[in-house]
């Protein structure tokens, strides 16, 4: 079994993804920008290295040999954070890089962690046009994440590299334990229909999903939502 390369492993979906991936067996490469932050990272099965998923040397230099890479890093930690630092091409530099850097080492699938908040809302509206739902504080971080979903739509249709964006479709909670369960929700938040209502997804059942696409992808070259599994 080939190993998988998660780039932003020391966040919480990366975090969720890694164990995820340990658990079925495979050998983990954890990408983070600064090792001596992340000493628990490291377990058996999972190698720490340092890397930058919007340089295009050194993603290429970290894919090489997986089947694998999902792409979990943001840039942003929270609303304290602010956003005077924050690069609005981050999102699209990292899609260059990792498109390039797959391509170049022939690792076909790229499994992405999307934003909730640039999917569509009851009214076909992005999310972050509603600023009832969303905080308009946030939009920068939010046009960001959208600009690299347009830049894998863009630059990733050729057979290279097999790309899928999974979005959490609201409610996910990093609390919530792992039932092995989910569903899809397409291009909307709350893709369960109207009658389920939202559903709270984990971050461990998201890293079901995600590594679900790693060895048996059943999306290609798509965003789509994934949600908490409504009932049994």
């Amino acid at each position: 079994m080939s190993g998988i390369v998660v780039f932003g492993a020391g966040g919480r979906a990366g975090r969720a993804v890694t164990g995820e991936a340990r658990q079925r067996g495979y050998e983990v490469t954890a990408v983070v920008r600064e090792p001596s932050r992340y000493p628990d990272l490291g377990a058996d099965g999972v190698t720490v290295v340092r890397g930058d998923v919007t340089d295009r040397e050194s993603a290429r230099a970290v894919v090489g040999g997986h089947v694998a890479a999902v792409h979990a890093v943001s840039p942003f930690s929270g609303p304290e954070q602010g956003f005077d630092t924050l690069d609005p091409e981050f999102f699209v530099r990292a899609a260059d890089a990792l498109l390039e850097g797959l391509a170049g080492e022939g690792v076909g699938r790229l499994v992405a962690v999307g934003l909730f908040a640039n999917q569509l809302g009851a009214d076909g509206r992005p999310v972050m046009d509603d600023p009832a739902v969303f905080p308009p504080e946030f939009r920068p971080f939010a046009l960001a994440h959208a600009a690299g979903l347009e830049r894998l739509r863009r630059d990733g249709e050729s057979e290279a590299v097999d790309w899928v964006m999974l979005t959490p479709g609201g409610g996910l909670e990093q609390g919530a334990p792992r039932t092995g369960r989910y569903g899809w929700g397409e291009e909307r938040v709350f893709g369960g229909g109207p009658e389920s209502g939202p559903s709270v997804l984990s971050y461990a059942d998201l890293a079901v999903a995600v590594v679900d696409e790693v060895e048996a992808p059943s999306r290609h070259r798509v965003r789509v939502s994934v949600v908490g599994a409504v009932g049994e």
